[in-house]
Order: C-alpha cells, then structure tokens, then sequence
C-alpha cells in the first residue's frame, strides 16, 4: 500500500473549492477505498481547522463539524519525535521552511511515503535531493496510476 503524507493544504481543499481541490478528493477517495494509507502529523488537525476558521466561511458549530470529520477519517497519526524530529528540524533549518512545513517532509522521509502539498514555495525552497520525497498536488494522477 502507497504511504502518502498530506499536509493541511490538501486537506483544506476537501472542505474549501480551490484550484486543485478535485485532486485532494482524489486522494481522499483512495484513501477511504483503502488504496492508500494517510499519514499525517497530529498537528494535521490544528492547521485545518484553523484555515477554515480564518476562511470566514464556517461557523462555531460546522467548524466543530469538520473537526468531527476529522477525526473519523481515521488517519495514521504520527507524533513527531526522535528520526522525524531530527530530520524535521534540519530541513527547516537548513531551508530556511517552517517547523510546522518541514514536519509534513520530516515525516515523510522517516516513513519512507512521499507528502503531497499545494504549496509550491515549499517545493522550490528544497534541493533536488529531498524533492524525491515530495510532489505538488497537480501531479497525484501521474504519482498513483
């Protein structure tokens, strides 16, 4: 079974239309279907809740909703600690990338997945040596057919 890490901008277009979003529901289809497994850090939940709280288009109540959601999708949630620490933190450092960003890669490298992102910043920020751990969002057809 693929091990694909998402990070929360692919997960927020689950709940937002956005360019893209019909890519994210891709992964999320082969992921219910059982085709792929979802790794994701804990801190997953706080970044998308709090995206969709500052998109203005969610109340108290469907933001609580899509918390739920959350949590029933029943991800591998990963506690960044030890290997992904140490190469969570180099990444960030070293790339200059956020503690928050280089989690979703850090994870990715210790789990031996590859993290789909629609942050392009991110990906030009890496070397070609860490960008094999790491694909845009556009291309998911291209990575798992």
């Amino acid at each position: 079974m693929n091990k694909i890490i998402v990070d929360a901008n692919v997960v927020v277009k689950w709940f937002i239309e956005e360019k893209d979003s019909p890519k994210a529901k891709i992964l999320r289809a082969k992921f219910i279907d059982g085709e792929i497994e979802l790794i994701i850090p804990s801190l997953l939940f706080f970044e998308v809740l709090n995206a969709l709280k500052y998109s203005k288009l969610f109340n108290q109540a469907e933001l609580n909703d899509a918390g739920e959601s959350l949590e029933n999708y029943g991800f591998n949630v990963i506690t960044i600690k030890k290997k992904i620490r140490e190469h969570m933190v180099k990444i960030a450092v070293e790339h200059d990338i956020s503690i928050y960003d280089a989690s979703y890669l850090g994870l990715s490298i210790a789990m031996g997945g590859i993290l789909f992102t629609a942050d392009e910043k991110i990906i030009k920020k890496l070397p070609k040596r860490l960008k094999k751990w790491v694909k845009n969002l556009s291309q998911i057809e291209e990575v798992l057919n």
